[in-house]
């Protein structure tokens, strides 16, 4: 509605937005881990640009990774997100030639993906699928070679419970490490007994309207060229060969965030 517009438009225009997208974290109930909240955000946003970027949540298993994962995908709107438990090797090639284009395409585990590990990669190095298939032609019932093409850019968001990720995987992703330490532990046990409280209750219903609200806001972003004036000011590290790929996603976060 023309109200919800409003709305969103005035939250992009906050001039803390991005301190403000870390207190709305918090606000709906996901404590601690600032940093890897506010990089989901800016990585999920990234779809809008030509090539985005791709996050792995790595922690042991109840450390809350997928938490993660789920308090940002519910801050996207539903029609921007795909989300499975996991993926067969040929899926993604018959995803249809537009259903990802744009989009977050977000597995619960590393391992779920590792059959389509191969595609995935490409996805996110060449930005589009292609496979020749054999099929039957509808008409004389010959068997003929019929092409499939899906387009990107995808944003992929992947977990993990792995200490060693395929290497591959890893040069294309950013990599964010679950808080598993005692402080963290607690202030989630405090949250827990928080729910509980009328307080909680009534945070809980807060949580809808902020959901609502950021997925509005994403709504009204559009795909934009950035250009960044001071790129050639910049500097980074150069003493192995993957920081060729380190060095543009350093770059594509700073487009996230003037986008």
């Amino acid at each position: 509605s023309a109200a919800d517009e409003t709305e969103a438009l005035a939250l992009l225009k906050t001039p803390d937005l991005l301190a403000r997208i870390v207190a709305d974290f918090d606000a709906c109930g996901l404590v601690g881990e600032a940093t890897n909240k506010l990089v989901g955000y800016l990585a999920a946003t990234s779809r809008k640009l030509g090539g985005p970027l791709a996050i792995v949540v790595q922690s042991s298993s109840a450390a809350g990774k997928s938490s993660l994962m789920d308090a940002v995908l519910a801050f996207m709107p539903e029609e921007e997100r795909i989300k499975y438990s996991a993926m067969t090797g040929q899926s993604l090639f018959y995803m249809g030639e537009t259903n990802l284009k744009h989009k977050i395409l977000a597995i619960a585990e590393e391992e779920g993906a590792s059959r389509a590990s191969y595609a995935l990669k490409l996805l996110q190095s060449e930005g589009e699928l292609t496979i020749a298939s054999t099929g039957k032609d509808a008409t004389t019932g010959n068997l003929v070679t019929q092409q499939y093409r899906v387009e990107g850019p995808v944003m992929i968001f992947l977990t993990t419970t792995a200490i060693e990720i395929d290497e591959e995987l890893l040069n294309r992703c950013m990599v964010l490490s679950v808080d598993e330490g005692r402080a963290q532990t607690e202030a989630i046990h405090r949250l827990q007994r928080a729910r509980r409280t009328i307080e909680g209750l009534k945070a809980k219903q807060g949580k809808a309207h902020l959901l609502k609200l950021h997925q509005n806001a994403q709504r009204l972003l559009r795909p934009l060229a950035v250009v960044n004036p001071y790129a050639d000011r910049l500097t980074f590290l150069s003493d192995k060969t993957r920081t060729r790929r380190d060095h543009e996603k350093y770059l594509t976060l700073i487009d996230t965030i003037a986008l």
